[in-house]
Parts: C-alpha cells; structure tokens; sequence
C-alpha cells in the first residue's frame, strides 16, 4: 500500500490547517472526521472484497504516523476506532471470527469507540469496576464509568467491558453497545492540557444493555492468554506507538526549519543551523527518533506475519509502547528549546505539540506496567 495514495498531500494539508483551531475550541474535528471517512480511512483493516483498503498493522503504522504529524489529536481520535478493526484483524488472521461482525459493521460506515479504561484500574484488561448483570438471554447490562472514551461526538458501537459477579466464579464480557441503545450518556468534561479535539469524554454506563448477539468473549478475572485480549492489546500499544513516533518526527522537523530560520546576534548573523550546540542537540533527537522507527516496524512486520512470539510479545510490546512515548517526550522538548522562545507562544504548532505529547504518558502500558511487565518476564514474577 501506498500511504501518499491515502493520505494524500492535498487531504494532510487541509488536516494541518484545522488542527490549531479545533486545539483552540476545544472542538472535535468533524472536517477531518468527513473527509478521513471519505478517504476510506475508517475502513484500512476491512479487507478490499468488502470495500475496504485490505491493510495490514505495518500499512496502518505508517498511515498514522504521517496523520499524527499532521494533527496529533485527529489521528489518536481515528486510533480508537483502528484498534478495534485492526484486533479484529489481527483475530480474523488467526482462525477467530469472534470480532467478525466489526469489520462487517465498519465497511458499512459504522464507527467503533474504545470504552475500556476506567479511573483506578490499573489491571487495564484483565480486571473491571463495572458491573456486567446478565439479562437472563444471553446479554449483559453494564452499570460503571470508563474514562478517556475518544471519538465521544460520532461512535456508533462502543466497545465494551465488565465484570459478571453473579456465578462462582467471576468473569470479565466483552461486547459492542450501539449508540442508539438506552443506559449511557457523556459528561461534557474534555478540557484538557493537550489532544483536545480527540473529545475523550468520559461515559457513564447505567444499566446499558448489550444483547447477547453482540457479547464476543467472556473470560476469567485475571491475566489471560486469550487471542481477544492479545489482538486488542498489540494493536492498542503499536498504534499508539504510531502516533507519538508522528509527533516526534513532525517536532525534529519543525526544529530543522527554527534552526535554519532562526539567526544570532552574537555570531554576526549566523543561523542557529551553524551552531556547533544546537547541531549537537538536533542530532540526538534525530538519533533518537531513528532507534525507534526499526523497534516499530518490526512489531508491526511481526504481527502482520502471524510471528510466535509467546509470553515475550507482552514484553516487546509494552516496552515499545513505552520507549516511544518516552522519546517522543523528549523530542518535542529538544524541539521547543531549539525553536526558542517563539515557540513558547499559543497558536505555534510547536508548542500545540509540546502539550500533545504529554498524553502519551497516560495510556496504557504507563512507565510502571511497562517496567513490570519486561521485569516479569526476565526475573519471574515477585515472590507472594
């Protein structure tokens, strides 16, 4: 696939010069949103015999990434609907039709919300605060609050999680609630530091009533090494990943134009680009960036491959998640200081970037899990 064919010149263009203002009113983007649908962005995982692109993860990096540079915001809004078609996919491969009806739903233009985390849970996938109370036919009605629901103005399906107390054992459900079901609403509290226009809000569940044809898994509390929870979860933290490496390559290149614009008094005029330390600083970023595009890539490959990693995949990907964060956080910051204090003020895309890229430090897999994860896997677990 050719991401310059989908995500033309003309269409980022039109992206870039709406992000300040969407950031600005803390607006969501419905001109990206109509022209990405267009586009048939919603549809990069549907396979082509249905309509769709027929991409795989790879593709999908690469598309975000180049979105992400254009409006970080727009592409982590369009993130959460990928997700769920691209674990769909990830599923689809591997023998299990479970999300099936995902990629049926979203060639015909529905669009998919990740309503998952919820405030203090910190076991993510593998334990839930809502309460999941069967219906008596198979369905499940959910009472609790998951925060961070992007895509919050347009979903049609929200996916869903949680817990069902009712038997001996308790266990965690998965389904897919439609937007025109009764039992939820949004609080109208997206007034963030940064992403602003992902309109993130939070959902409030209140008996929402999924029927059981639209239940997809039900498992046991806990870690589990079910293929539902393994597609969501590579797909979560390699487009994520995607996302902040965008930022952090569109921040190196805003820094290459400050240095090159930029002149010093001091040096009779010069460009900063002549400048021995600011020379030093632009090549760390650089060689920053470039450590993590190979660590993506070959996540991405490794998925798109059907590769066996086993428990290490937990590894490799919780720590990708978190190395790009890292380095994107550290990229933007090296980028503003080089921009120098123009770059401080509002409306500047660098400076827009600056406070998008924190969010990174918030999703899921977070510096600690992350840490626990790869310790986990080298050392074992904690003893008791």
């Amino acid at each position: 696939m050719d991401p310059d064919a989908v995500l033309t010149e003309e269409l980022l263009a039109g992206i870039r010069s709406r992000a300040a203002g969407y950031d600005e009113g803390n607006e969501f983007p419905h001109e990206d949103f109509g022209a990405l649908a267009e586009a048939g962005y919603l549809k990069a995982f549907v396979p082509v015999s249905a309509g769709g692109l027929g991409a795989g993860l790879s593709d999908v990096v690469s598309l975000q990434r180049r979105l992400a540079a254009a409006a970080p915001a727009t592409a982590l809004a369009v993130n959460m609907h990928l997700v769920w078609t691209g674990a769909a996919k990830v599923l689809a491969d591997r023998g299990d039709a479970a999300l099936g009806a995902v990629l049926e739903e979203a060639a015909a233009g529905e669009v998919f919300a990740f309503g998952v985390s919820e405030a203090g849970n910190d076991a993510v996938l593998f334990d839930s605060v809502t309460d999941a109370a069967p219906d008596g036919d198979g369905g499940y009605r959910f009472t609790g609050t998951k925060v961070f629901t992007s895509l919050a103005p347009v979903w049609t399906r929200l996916g869903t999680f949680g817990k069902d107390s009712s038997g001996d054992e308790p266990r965690l459900v998965w389904g897919f609630l439609r937007r025109d079901e009764p039992g939820w609403r949004h609080l109208d509290d997206w007034d963030t530091l940064g992403m602003r226009a992902s309109q993130s809000r939070t959902t409030i569940l209140e008996g929402a009533h999924v029927p059981a044809e639209r239940i997809v898994r039900t498992l046991p509390v806990g870690p589990s090494p079910d293929l539902l929870v393994f597609g969501i979860f590579a797909v979560f933290e390699t487009l994520l990943a995607a996302v902040y490496t965008g930022i952090a390559e569109r921040a190196l290149e805003l820094a290459v134009e400050a240095a090159h614009r930029r002149r010093s008094h001091r040096s009779g005029g010069r460009p900063y680009s002549q400048d021995p330390d600011i020379r030093w600083q632009l090549a760390e970023a650089a060689m920053a960036v470039d450590a993590v595009l190979p660590q993506l890539e070959r996540v991405a490959g490794d998925l798109d491959g059907l590769v066996d990693r086993g428990q290490a995949w937990f590894r490799a990907l919780s720590g990708l998640k978190h190395r790009v964060a890292e380095t994107a956080v550290a990229v933007v910051g090296t980028a503003m200081r080089v921009g120098g204090g123009g770059a401080y003020f509002r409306g500047t895309e660098l400076e827009r970037l600056y406070r998008d890229v924190l969010a990174g430090l918030y999703h899921p897999s977070d510096p600690e899990s992350a840490h626990t994860t790869v310790a986990n896997a080298l050392l074992g677990p904690l003893e008791g």
